[in-house]
């Protein structure tokens, strides 16, 4: 597991706290009009460095949760239009944040603090997979196993809780997968029934994404590692190694793999049929 400490969990802060501490009503509105606090709601307050997403969730009196949640602890999901919120189900006429929103009031599975602005991570993942598409689904928990978000002794607790539909997808994890590109690239090649390796080692090349059949290396592209001329030289630099061996590589784009899928995967069946053919005019000669 990687060893960065992941965010920290945002709290609530009680006016009837800070008064049980010694501050005066006068303090609380001097240390809200100099930034020091950030005022939710009567007698709610939170740390001005909390999520402008957690702030919004608490200002309605609930927790960030789902897909919102997730992204805050740096979980992968492929889309996040809209702030999810959870409330309590016995909240009566909650108020409704601003901007496009989605409201959620099941029974959570693990109780957060009752000062906490966020669920639990458990509960954030549950939702996350209810409200994604199954592909998408399987790269946020490979994404939050491969961060620590989630233990892989959650999986258990997670899949006997979600409806019985979705525990076809428990089998297609991998927790090794260090993006969701890379996880979305992986049930690609799936689809193609072909064989391949994960994260595999190449002397001279170094460890790449993909290595399938044995002889197509194949490297998930994504702006925020392979930007910039040095970046790009030290990746021809490693295509060119690699070539020199024998391998052929791939490199499609984050962005075409998380949105045109079907691109990609044609790209891979043109890829993977060129291979017999060269065989085969080899034999010839």
């Amino acid at each position: 597991m990687p060893s960065t400490s992941l965010p920290t969990p945002p709290r609530l802060v009680r006016a009837r706290e800070l008064k049980a501490l010694g501050w005066t009503d006068r303090r609380i509105r001097a240390a809200v009009a100099q930034g020091r606090l950030v005022r939710l709601r009567e007698g709610a307050y939170c740390d001005p460095t909390a999520d402008p997403e957690v702030r919004m969730s608490g200002s309605v009196g609930g927790r960030l949760a789902c897909v919102s949640e997730l992204r805050r602890l740096g979980v992968f999901v492929v889309q996040h239009d809209q702030l999810h919120v959870h409330v309590v189900r016995t909240a009566a006429r909650v108020r409704a944040p601003k901007g496009p929103h989605r409201m959620h009031r099941r029974a959570l599975l693990r109780v957060p603090h009752p000062d906490a602005l966020s669920v639990e991570p458990l509960d954030a993942v549950f939702d996350g997979v209810l409200c994604q598409a199954p592909r998408a689904a399987i790269a946020t928990i490979d994404s939050a196993l491969h961060l620590g978000v989630l233990h892989p002794d959650d999986l258990e607790e997670l899949f006997a809780a979600l409806p019985r539909r979705f525990r076809r997808l428990r089998r297609l994890i991998d927790g090794r997968a260090e993006s969701g590109p890379e996880t979305l690239l992986r049930l690609i090649l799936r689809s193609l029934g072909c064989m391949f390796e994960v994260q595999v080692l190449i002397r001279g090349v170094g460890r790449v994404d993909f290595l399938v059949d044995g002889w197509l290396i194949v490297e998930c592209d994504s702006e925020q590692f392979h930007a910039g001329w040095d970046a790009q030289k030290a990746d021809r630099r490693r295509d060119q190694a690699a070539a020199a061996q024998g391998f052929a590589t791939y490199r499609p784009i984050a962005e075409d793999i998380m949105w045109h899928p079907e691109a990609v995967r044609a790209a891979l069946v043109g890829l993977l049929a060129l291979r017999p053919q060269a065989r085969r005019v080899a034999d010839a000669g």
